[in-house]
């Protein structure tokens, strides 16, 4: 069922917020945005993070990295530091063939990002990056195992409007279902919207549209 969410969500182009719309408005990551704008990127997460100022767990979680992932990587007590930038990412992108990269944190070398035009989401830049050293204060383990759990395997969808996340648990017909109906609410929308003329009251508040 994974794979076949993925393929939906990949052949429909359905957004984050039709996506965020299913899980009942949830799947967000919080203040992560889109460096280049007009990718649209979905994928299995492969999950890594960097620690107490230091990248080093991130550059070792990052090793087997499989083609078509798209890598979410969380930042725990590292400040304002970037965690990487193009280095780290041109690995990703261009050897280990990923979907995307997500770093819930700053990178730095956004003028190459930007150049490259990179799929990279980020909570913003920092020419000022991570100590590269395994002498560091290490993160909560609970912390850790939870965000783990959480996001390894699970699918994310990237766009110009955010990351969303959808959990391992809605890998279901259900899910499926609410995707396809969606797509098929969004598109009675716009005909109410462009062809009858309809204000968005009687379309999305009274659903006149059920009536007919």
């Amino acid at each position: 069922m994974k794979d076949q969410i993925i393929d939906y969500i990949r052949r429909n182009r359905v957004s984050t917020t039709e996506v965020a719309d299913c899980l009942d408005k949830t799947g967000v990551i919080p203040g992560v945005h889109a460096l280049n704008r007009g990718h649209f990127r979905v994928g299995p997460v492969h999950w890594a993070y960097a620690d107490g100022e230091s990248n080093w767990a991130c550059h070792e979680g990052l090793r087997d990295v499989a083609e078509g992932a798209v890598v979410v990587v969380d930042a725990f007590d590292c400040g304002e530091r970037a965690i990487f930038g193009d280095l780290v990412t041109k690995f990703l992108v261009l050897y280990r063939q990923a979907e995307a990269v997500v770093v819930v944190g700053n990178m730095r070398d956004a003028a190459r990002l930007i150049r490259e035009n990179y799929p990279v989401w980020c909570a913003g830049t920092n020419p000022v990056g991570c100590f590269n050293t395994a002498d560091r204060p290490l993160a909560d383990p609970s912390l850790v195992a939870e965000r783990r759990a959480y996001l390894e395997g699970a699918i994310a969808v990237c766009d110009d409007t955010g990351v969303v996340i959808i959990p391992k648990e809605r890998y279901d017909a259900e899910f499926l279902g609410r995707l396809e109906a969606i797509e098929e609410q969004e598109d009675i929308w716009y005909e109410c919207i462009d062809r009858r003329k309809w204000d968005t009251y009687d379309t999305v508040c009274l659903k006149k549209y059920l009536e007919d």
